[in-house]
């Protein structure tokens, strides 16, 4: 069982982040978000991908005002992304719920005491942004783009904004690399109890994204540190929350779902697995009740795999087994097999949701 850190519990909206409350995913709109109908068209689609919050750009004037409609039709709870120019994050805390600033680019700590102000006066909380790339030229010249210097950036924000009473804080610290990464993150947490929003910065296409993301994410969470999570990819939204989601399934913090045990292909496979493996993970994938099953494509670790999920198939030369919590339940031909496997599937998820 993973221990997660004891963190303070915020709300984003009516989604807990911290404390007892479950991780988080989130994503980002990259339309324009001035442009209504086209950001509220992201979030509708994030929405349904299975988001739980969703953060937009903020860069101008028109950005700021149109977040008043977007917040009053939008299905997810709404954070404002802040650079450089702090007045939008004052018009922003008018309406949405999160402030999320950048200290490396925000400016004069005046600046960041307004943005406080405007955040108590409507009860909503702040991310303290730290980006790798952009920190303070005080903690850049002294400590470079390294981890350490991410963390003293941190540290002198939250004690800013402890000291002007201020406390419904999450942070992040991001890195475009995985190493210092989870070395920042490491570094931070046994130092407070805010909570975290953890990320790999700029982590590149669907495919290294994925790569990064696991890594980091997965290595920070099974040390018990995370509350709330964005997976960046340079591509489709959805593809986000799924990774997401996925990160969070794979290394056992949430039980949901199928986990589909196949086999790698090899030389002594007796069935067309690759196709076999799809056509379960699509018939499949309305399942929510958490299940181990097994689809192998020989018998050589077949039985093994087979004793410890739920349902298994074994696929053998014209035949196969169907194996259920390790017992042999039908000797079936090759054809017969998945229809039978998946109806078995069906009943264990349906027993698992009384």
């Amino acid at each position: 069982m993973i221990q997660r850190y004891k963190t303070k519990k915020i709300y984003v909206g009516d989604v807990a982040v911290g404390g007892d409350a479950p991780i988080s995913v989130q994503s980002m709109t990259y339309t324009k978000t001035s442009d209504i109908e086209a950001t509220l068209e992201q979030i509708k689609l994030l929405h349904f991908a299975g988001a739980d919050i969703v953060r937009v750009a903020v860069p101008d004037m028109a950005a700021a005002y149109a977040l008043k409609e977007i917040k009053q039709r939008s299905s997810l709870p709404i954070v404002a992304d802040i650079h450089f120019n702090y007045k939008l994050a004052l018009i922003a805390a008018e309406v949405v719920d999160c402030i999320r600033f950048n200290p490396g680019n925000i400016g004069d700590k005046s600046r960041i005491k307004e943005i406080v102000k405007a955040c108590q006066q409507r009860n909503i909380p702040v991310r303290i942004g730290v980006n790798c790339g952009s920190l303070e030229e005080q903690f850049e010249d002294k400590y470079g783009q390294t981890a350490l210097g991410m963390v003293k950036s941190a540290e002198y924000n939250i004690k800013y904004l402890e000291d002007l009473g201020f406390d419904d804080i999450k942070i992040s610290l991001k890195a475009s690399d995985v190493q210092r990464t989870v070395e920042a993150y490491r570094m931070l947490r046994p130092l407070n109890n805010y909570p975290f929003h953890l990320g790999v910065t700029e982590a590149g296409t669907l495919f290294h994204s994925t790569v990064k993301s696991s890594i980091a994410l997965g290595s920070l969470l099974l040390d018990g540190i995370g509350d709330t999570m964005r997976i960046s990819i340079t591509g489709e939204l959805e593809k986000e929350i799924e990774v997401g989601r996925a990160i969070l399934k794979d290394s056992g913090i949430v039980k949901d779902g199928l986990n589909i045990i196949s086999c790698p292909t090899c030389g002594r496979i007796e069935a067309d697995l690759v196709s076999a493996v799809k056509e379960v993970e699509e018939a499949t994938k309305h399942i929510k009740t958490p299940l181990n099953v097994s689809v192998m494509g020989c018998v050589v670790n077949a039985i093994g795999e087979a004793k410890s999920a739920d349902v298994a198939i074994a696929y053998g030369k014209g035949s196969g087994l169907i194996i259920k919590k390790g017992e042999v339940i039908a000797k079936l031909d090759t054809k017969d097999l998945l229809p039978k496997f998946l109806e078995e599937v069906e009943k264990e998820a349906k027993l698992g949701e009384l």
